[in-house]
């Protein structure tokens, strides 16, 4: 009862946002091919962030290629509600896209989890040979096309994802005995935590900032990005890189949606989400860049980790979370894509 009315209520607001802004076209949910669409999707992030920039080129460049018939509108700032509201009206048919992270996925079909593994990445350029590999997530991104009315067209990076501390640098796991360490609302998140030596803290981001200037969170984890737009660089100054996971975010659309498209339009389209995915990377490397000579120019102390002590602890991992088959295929290949060492 409670969800059905959630539903309804998120529902009501994107039909009153998409109101509001005057939107035209079928406002979501495929059908039969037309003449053209406004395609609407879903963001959490604000109209500064690379998504956000990315995305809305995607749209400009696709409206270019089909003559100004089909393009997309992007609603930043959980305009239309948040991730999991956003991915249940793309189910719905209600808007046509979202970003969405993999935790709200893994929910859906636990193979995903595969990709929020720590160290199943090397870096953001092994990711993304990875999850734009059709011969490896082709089956995975059409899994939910059935049950829950969307494909996965592939991701944006959330970066890697480091440990950030009030009290001194991290060079071992040993260092982070007995320290409070915030992490998302994850199993996996917590575990992987433990692994590393802290004691994991699922938090709400945003208390983070407070928790860590009054001592109740010792540290926390996140990307270079996200550690300096949240100020958390002024309360915990010392960021060791640990690299643990390399964090992502997908793009879901409206299976129906996606099977409308006249076969000029798919083309048009598949070409011009590929190149968004590139101007993402690039902004996202330059925003990271730009994150840490911010933080550095605040007080900031970057360091680095004794990397083998934390693959040691954190490798372990992937045995204890793969549990079928499939997601074992999906581990060694990803493992596969990997960048061969210099010898």
């Amino acid at each position: 009862m409670a969800r059905t009315a959630r539903s309804r209520a998120a529902a009501s607001a994107v039909v009153l946002a998409l109101a509001l802004t005057a939107c035209s076209g079928s406002g979501g949910g495929g059908g039969e091919p037309s003449d053209g669409e406004i395609l609407h999707l879903a963001l959490n992030q604000t109209d500064q962030h690379p998504s956000y920039i990315a995305l809305t080129a995607f749209g400009d460049r696709l409206s270019e290629a089909t003559d100004g018939a089909w393009t997309i509108d992007v609603f930043p700032n959980e305009t239309l509600g948040a991730q999991q509201e956003a991915l249940q009206l793309v189910s719905d048919g209600i808007i046509d896209f979202a970003i969405v992270s993999g935790t709200q996925l893994e929910n859906l079909n636990r193979d995903f989890l595969v990709f929020n593994l720590p160290r199943v990445f090397d870096s953001v350029e092994h990711q993304m040979r990875v999850v734009h590999d059709d011969e490896i997530v082709g089956e995975l991104y059409s899994s939910l096309e059935e049950s829950n009315g969307f494909t996965v067209l592939g991701g944006f990076t959330q970066g890697a994802r480091s440990i950030y501390t009030t009290d001194g640098p991290i060079v071992t796991p040993d260092d982070l005995a007995g320290q409070k360490i915030r992490v998302q609302e994850s199993e996996l998140q917590i575990d992987m935590i433990r692994a590393m030596g802290g004691s994991a803290t699922p938090m709400a981001f945003g208390e983070v900032y407070t928790a860590l200037q009054s001592g109740v969170l010792d540290g926390a984890e996140n990307n270079e990005v996200s550690y300096v737009t949240q100020k958390h660089f002024e309360v915990a100054p010392y960021w060791s890189s640990t690299n643990h996971l390399v964090g992502l975010d997908y793009l879901i659309i409206n299976t129906d949606t996606l099977r409308s498209m006249p076969d000029d339009v798919r083309s048009a389209f598949d070409d011009e989400w590929a190149d968004a995915r590139d101007q993402f990377t690039e902004l996202w490397a330059q925003a990271t860049e730009d994150a840490i000579e911010d933080a550095k120019a605040g007080g900031a102390q970057f360091s680095e980790v004794d990397t083998e002590a934390f693959d040691a602890v954190l490798e372990p991992l992937a045995e204890e979370y793969l549990s079928n088959d499939v997601q074992r295929e999906l581990y060694d290949a990803a493992r596969a894509a990997a960048e061969p060492e210099e010898p």
